[in-house]
């Protein structure tokens, strides 16, 4: 894992980086909550593969587990939130014009990121 992939919820690797799509695996660290965040110019796919959490996706709150999936259309507020004592581990595949970390718009952070 490159230290750059290192956040204060857990890490994520890049497993495909392609000019139609990315992959990435997310770990989740337990009690970890990623910021409530948006996206212009991608949609997110995220199929849960261990560990139970809770995602935010605009104003609805979503129980995930092993199995769950969600898509998250480009432009839609979410967040995943591990609510468990175990890692939680998904598989999020972007789809979009653009998948740079930069297009990020983070609404909210617990960890005082801008």
């Amino acid at each position: 894992m490159q230290e750059d992939n290192k956040r204060p919820w857990g890490y994520y690797e890049v497993l495909s980086d392609a000019p139609d799509h990315k992959v990435k695996r997310i770990v989740v660290n337990p009690g970890g909550i990623l910021s409530l965040q948006r996206h212009k110019k991608r949609a997110e796919h995220w199929f849960i593969v261990s560990g139970n959490g809770m995602v935010t996706l605009e104003k609805k709150k979503h129980l995930v587990k092993p199995g769950s999936v969600i898509d998250i259309p480009a432009g839609a507020a979410h967040r995943m939130e591990n609510t468990s004592s175990k890692e939680l581990v998904l598989i999020e595949i972007q789809t979009g014009t653009y998948f740079g970390e930069d297009d990020i718009e983070r609404l909210e952070d617990k960890y005082g990121r801008v």
